[in-house]
């Protein structure tokens, strides 16, 4: 017979979503060579030369025939080299090198790995979204890289095949030698294994700024912190995924979904149980920040969703690059367009944001003189700009630890005690925000900070003051008000009372020190 025909299943991925691919494998009496169309990219198109030369180490001979590879849908671009293994697969059964046996269901199977010229199958991005997706189409079976296994094993409902070579998934087809499937793992058990962050019980002094952190951390406020080099501001903010709340299953999904497409998963690492802790140098581009490039891949901001998005040395980005955070911090959500992709991509985040007060570092200092001239100190303070300045909940001065404190023999309190007070709080929001979009006191929009913002008279009074007095933006007053929300939920007060107000103020007053 001169005409060879097979139809594999597989999946591609498109933002963070995986679709279905049928690879369909057309051989006929020719010119020896194998083509691969249906939008291919340069590493799906040099696929053709993995493949051939993987079943050949693979003990299997390859017939000389003119091979057509057609990946549909034919309108959706194809990209990475995860379709080795199903171009692989189909080929040979189209050259009846692979006679499947009636267990291997090839319209319920999905196959994906990239293929080494030895045969063996390397690990790929984007396993988890291509499972959740294959789950999502009833598909029932799917043989992936063992590499991978881990980051989809908490997924249920589906059978996963973990194979290292080629020879084994061709053994497993022909039913010689069955690969048993992975059993799954529950986001509870995972959880156990939770890996150890930077405890606050290290850091020494700076009360007002570990309260402040926590203040953040119980309503997912961003935080600016201003200081002398030196003085813990990275620490500090190394210390805020600990003490925020442990990562609903849906938000590690989420999580993981979007640090798998973009590679950042290590091979034989499972599903993220950890909040990310994202901190980009300064001299990041916008596209690197926000996202794009020419595939409009995730940026660092998408990478620390449900996390902490940490800046340091602040003035230093491009004010392109800060300009360009006001959207996501608004809306959650990025839209990255390209000529030849658009996609979105959540981004939900907290940003804790560090800078010097001067150049320099020591204007304000109390034991290190500043060697900036205002001019110098005017330039440097106004690269951040005054409406990001405005979607800043929290602004904090750090100065240097003195000696005595840093010697002070008592331990300091652990992560853990301040994560009990935060869970505590957060288990307020939770009730209180039930049917609702909001999760926390920093989501709240201009109606829902009316309804759940009640005010005592003097409460009410000192804020109207506080506002006239230092000429806020009717932004700036709601976000004192979320704070002040905050603050009275980790007293458990219902109402908020002139004591919270005041502290919500405080958190603002840099703005009158520094930039007006």
């Amino acid at each position: 017979m001169n005409e060879m025909m097979a139809r594999i299943l597989s999946m591609g991925v498109s933002g963070v979503n995986g679709f279905p691919v049928h690879v369909e494998v057309f051989g006929i009496n020719g010119i020896p060579g194998i083509e691969i169309i249906g939008l291919p990219d340069a590493s799906v198109r040099e696929s053709r030369d993995r493949v051939h030369a993987a079943i050949i180490n693979s003990g299997r001979s390859m017939q000389p025939r003119r091979i057509t590879v057609n990946l549909a849908p034919a309108d959706l671009k194809k990209e990475g080299p995860a379709f080795d293994l199903p171009i692989a697969v189909g080929i040979l059964i189209a050259m009846k090198e692979l006679i499947p046996s009636e267990n291997f269901q090839q319209e319920n199977t999905v196959l994906f790995g990239e293929l080494s010229l030895d045969g063996r199958i390397r690990h790929v991005s984007g396993a988890l979204p291509m499972v959740i997706s294959a789950k999502e189409n009833g598909i029932q079976n799917v043989i992936l890289p063992s590499s991978n296994a881990q980051e989809v094993s908490c997924i249920e409902g589906i059978r996963v095949f973990p194979v290292s070579t080629l020879e084994q998934v061709i053994l497993h087809a022909e039913g010689k030698e069955m690969i048993e499937p992975q059993e799954q793992t529950t986001y509870q058990e995972l959880r156990r294994e939770h890996p150890s962050t930077v405890d606050m019980s290290q850091i020494h002094g700076q009360k007002g700024a570990r309260r402040a952190l926590e203040v953040a951390a119980a309503g997912g406020h961003n935080m600016l912190m201003i200081g002398v080099p030196g003085s813990g501001k990275t620490m500090l903010a190394r210390c805020l995924p600990g003490i925020l709340p442990p990562m609903s299953f849906e938000e590690a999904l989420e999580t993981t979904r979007i640090h798998s497409i973009c590679g950042k998963l290590p091979a034989g690492s499972g599903l993220m149980v950890s909040r990310p802790f994202s901190a980009p140098h300064h001299s990041a581009s916008v596209a690197a920040l926000i996202g794009g490039g020419q595939n409009a891949r995730p940026g660092e901001v998408s990478l620390a969703h449900n996390g902490v998005l940490f800046l340091d040395e602040l003035p230093e980005f491009s004010r392109s690059a800060l300009e360009a955070l006001r959207q996501p911090l608004e809306d959650g959500i990025v839209s990255v367009s390209r000529i030849r992709h658009q996609a979105q991509y959540q981004s939900s985040f907290m940003l804790i944001a560090a800078m010097n007060p001067c150049p320099c570092g020591y204007y304000g200092s109390s034991n290190h003189p500043c060697r900036c001239t205002p001019q110098e100190i005017r330039r440097y303070l106004d690269k951040v700009s005054g409406p990001l300045l405005d979607r800043i909940d929290l602004q904090i001065e750090v100065d240097a630890v003195p000696v005595q404190e840093i010697n002070d023999s008592e331990p300091a309190e652990s992560s853990a005690c301040v994560a009990e007070r935060v869970a505590r709080a957060r288990e307020i929001q939770q009730e209180r925000y039930r049917g609702t979009s909001c999760f926390c006191n920093a989501q709240l929009d201009n109606e829902s900070i009316r309804k759940t913002c009640g005010m005592t008279k003097e409460a009410s009074a000192l804020l109207n003051a506080a506002v006239e007095a230092m000429k806020m933006s009717m932004r700036a007053y709601n976000r004192i008000l979320k704070v002040a929300r905050t603050i009275a939920d980790l007293d458990r007060s219902e109402p908020i009372t002139s004591a919270h107000i005041a502290e919500a103020v405080q958190y603002r007053e840099l703005d009158q020190k520094y930039w007006r």
